[in-house]
């Protein structure tokens, strides 16, 4: 279905998503951006959880990530560059003095070709997109996947490939803003949050990591058990006045490979639950601290009237050789994977 049509004429479609318990996805061909997710409260009435807009010409007018694929690097790269087998590469700066998702027009601001997916595991649809060797500044002809996935479960499993013929930094992540109140309902600081980590990456005053990897023992950055997360955000941890809330990577606790949980969400008055899992490493925290939109329905968005889980490698890895590589190379395969699983609580 036709969802509008950019200045230059080009076509962008919505795809549905929709499952036996009623639960229903909506995503765009512009940018992949999840546009709705409508799941049951412990009453099993159905709202929508994400933020998001209208209409096109207010995601094309008003880009805030909401519900996009980020790429090629989702996160910051310091001072817009890095070095890869001995060339300096200069990145778009959009973040000054830094480069920030991907670019001025990254992954969240293409046209992606899409088709339906398999079927095998629920309603699914499969979006490639292509990406000029050069594009915002990056290395290598690379040709992306990503595949949403609603499954019967109350499941959105998201799949990412990516392939390229020359080295190159890659590193996505789908960055929908949640509110399982309902979007635009109230803010998120009463959600209690637990994350799946032990430690996490500092980051100086410009949202860099400095490349230490921190424990979270005695911080307010511990979520290791259920906490609200209005309980410690106005501390007076310098980490959380620079980001004016929370907007820090974590590090995944892991014993090798495989998909493993991440962080779990509940909201006490509707019972929804959000459970994320991944093969990524890391899961960036965020807590929407300069939110200011108009979002659907008319409704005012606020700061902190979200949250942003983002399954990812660390922030700025090009640039740290001792955080996890970012790095594809010719004749291998970028692959990743994250679940976000819906259910309530009494």
């Amino acid at each position: 279905m036709e969802f509008g049509k950019l200045p230059d004429g080009r076509a962008v479609d919505r795809w549905t998503l929709t499952n036996s318990n009623g639960m229903e996805i909506q995503a765009l061909t512009y940018g992949g951006i999840i546009t709705s997710i409508r799941v049951p409260d412990r009453s099993g009435k159905l709202d929508d959880v994400v933020l998001g807009y209208d209409t096109l010409d207010s995601y094309i007018r008003n880009p805030s990530y909401f519900g996009a694929i980020v790429g090629r690097y989702a996160n910051r790269i310091a001072n817009a560059r890095f070095t890869l087998d001995g060339m300096e590469y200069v990145l778009a700066t959009n973040s000054r003095p830094n480069h920030i998702h991907g670019g001025v027009r990254g992954f969240d601001k293409q046209v992606w070709a899409a088709k339906e997916g398999d079927a095998a595991r629920g309603a699914s649809v499969a979006l490639t997109y292509r990406s000029a060797d050069g594009e915002e500044g990056y290395p290598g002809n690379v040709t992306v996947m990503v595949s949403y996935t609603l499954t019967d479960k109350n499941e959105l499993i998201v799949e990412y490939h990516a392939t390229t013929d020359k080295a190159t930094p890659i590193n996505l992540t789908q960055h929908s803003y949640f509110n399982l109140a309902g979007a635009g309902s109230r803010d998120v600081l009463d959600h209690e949050v637990t994350i799946h980590a032990d430690r996490f990456t500092p980051s100086d005053a410009a949202l860099i990591p400095t490349g230490d990897i921190s424990s979270v023992e005695g911080t307010p950055f511990d979520f290791r058990k259920p906490t609200k997360i209005g309980a410690r955000i106005n501390d007076s941890s310098e980490q959380l006045r620079q980001a004016s809330g929370y907007d820090h990577n974590y590090v995944i606790q892991r014993q090798g490979a495989g998909l493993v949980p991440a962080a779990r969400v509940v909201e006490p008055t509707t019972g929804r639950v959000l459970e994320v899992s991944t093969t990524e490493p890391g899961v960036q925290f965020y807590t929407a601290n300069t939110l200011n939109a108009v979002g659907k329905g008319g409704r005012a968005y606020r700061k902190n009237f979200a949250f942003c889980l983002e399954t990812q490698h660390y922030p700025d890895s090009p640039n740290k050789p001792q955080f996890p590589s970012t790095i594809l190379r010719p004749a291998t395969e970028y692959s990743s994977m994250t679940v976000y699983a819906f259910s309530v609580t009494n």
